[in-house]
């Protein structure tokens, strides 16, 4: 909704790491979705990837690219731990959205009802 508004081209492939998508309609997107991605998984290339967008993006970038994966982080945590089901209020779009990123292959998905 918010590239909608803001008249923004994205792709929402991006989502599922295609560094191609990523860089449709986001500046340093490909950067910034490698660094989120190796955040999550906590993998061996953070280091790389953090440097990488220091590099190409600066310091401020970096840091509220760190602060937004943390908050989200956070948030996504929360909610599976408790149970947090999407509901009736996120309606077509939003099965839209989950049915075109295969959203399902989560096992958070499991705490969600289909709606």
């Amino acid at each position: 909704m918010s590239a909608q508004y803001n008249e923004t081209e994205v792709d929402l492939q991006a989502v599922n790491g295609d560094a191609a998508s990523a860089a449709v309609g986001i500046e340093f997107g490909p950067e910034l979705m490698r660094f989120a991605e190796s955040l999550a998984a906590r993998d061996d290339d953070l280091g790389d990837h953090r440097q990488a967008l220091l590099e190409t993006a600066g310091p401020a970038v970096l840091v509220d690219a760190a602060g937004v994966a943390a908050n989200f982080q956070r948030m996504v945590r929360i909610a599976d731990a408790i149970g947090i089901p999407v509901d009736e209020r996120s309606g077509e779009m939003g099965r839209q959205v989950r049915a075109e990123l295969d959203l399902e292959r989560f096992p958070s998905a499991r705490n969600s009802v289909s709606v």
